[in-house]
């Protein structure tokens, strides 16, 4: 049974959440290390992130019981759904931008598709505000995988001078590299059932990701084959590759080695330099500066997003595949 995973809320409404359905029954979530993990997300944490203070708090609504640990929920099998209260909104710091959408925003493209009912306010429901649920699900995810020995972990691989763009008003972009280790050898399948389909689509869900790559990725485009391909050994009575430059999948399946990528985030679109945009309802061209509370690279804070959504991805697939 493939997880059925809905996110709900705004920026700046009262609310964001997640429910989930087809989580397995019976598995431990350790609210402790729940609340550390979406701590690492949180805004507020450095100078180059917004500095809205909210404290991102799950509140379980559904789909666990509690154990006599008061600090250990169970999953019961039944839809899971979490809500985060938001309480640091400023709705009224978007006013100006309802007719003259932010360039590399989503406020055009939405207003196109859903009219005068979007809530453009913090980019609504495309805002990286709903990341927060994404981090309770995957942090769930991460526990349950942890438990079968599979990690993942996520780092910074390059970033943009943060400093140099605040004092600028502009923002900086940057790649975050990824491994999960522990996956065996056999998982997934060809097509759209492989492992890379599947991780790539969830991977692009996170907002401002304009790029993946598995393994040497681009790179492997200037190798000979003798270069990229991974030659096979035994170690330790196992089966292995020398190398991984196909990032730990062949033919979208799991070859035991570990699954490496690379996800890369545009700058911020908020900022604070002038900008060309167009009045949507005169069609009067005009400019427009964004002030307020915004990250300046979103990447120190898209690392436990990366982290949780690859665990999703991950552990629906191993649920499909009855390893659960």
């Amino acid at each position: 049974m493939s997880f059925d995973i809905e996110y709900f809320g705004t920026s700046h409404g009262p609310e964001i959440g997640v429910t989930a359905t087809g989580l397995p029954k019976g598995e431990a979530i350790d609210l402790f290390e729940l609340q550390t993990f979406l701590d690492r997300r949180r805004p507020g944490t450095s100078d180059s992130a917004s500095q809205r203070d909210e404290a991102d708090i799950p509140i379980f609504e559904s789909g666990v019981t509690k154990k006599d640990n008061l600090n250990i929920f169970v999953t019961t099998g039944e839809e899971l759904k979490v809500s985060i209260k938001n309480t640091d909104t400023s709705p009224k710091d978007y006013e100006t931008f309802k007719d003259t959408p932010r360039p590399g925003h989503a406020d055009y493209t939405a207003y196109k598709k859903y009219g005068e009912k979007y809530d453009f306010t913090g980019g609504g429901q495309f805002s990286g505000r709903l990341t927060a649920p994404m981090c309770i699900l995957g942090g769930i995810c991460l526990q349950i995988l942890k438990r079968r020995n599979i990690s993942i972990s996520a780092d910074i691989k390059s970033m943009g001078d943060a400093k140099k763009a605040k004092e600028d008003g502009d923002s900086v972009g940057g790649i975050i590299s990824c491994q999960i280790c522990g996956v065996p050898a056999g998982i997934g399948g060809p097509f759209a059932e492989g492992l890379e389909s599947k991780l790539a689509s969830a991977l692009f869900s996170i907002p401002a990701v304009k790029g993946v790559e598995f393994g040497a990725g681009f790179s492997a485009a200037d190798m000979l084959g003798s270069e990229c391909n991974d030659a096979f050994i035994v170690k330790d009575n196992e089966v292995i590759t020398e190398t991984n430059n196909c990032g730990g999948i062949l033919g979208g399946i799991s070859t035991g080695m570990p699954i490496t990528f690379n996800v890369a985030f545009k700058p911020t679109p908020s900022i604070s330099k002038e900008q060309k945009t167009v009045n949507i309802k005169t069609l009067e061209e005009t400019t427009i500066s964004i002030n307020g509370r915004h990250d300046i690279c979103v990447v120190p804070r898209a690392l436990p997003v990366v982290e949780a959504v690859a665990a999703i991805c991950i552990t629906e697939v191993l649920k499909e595949e009855n390893k659960l």
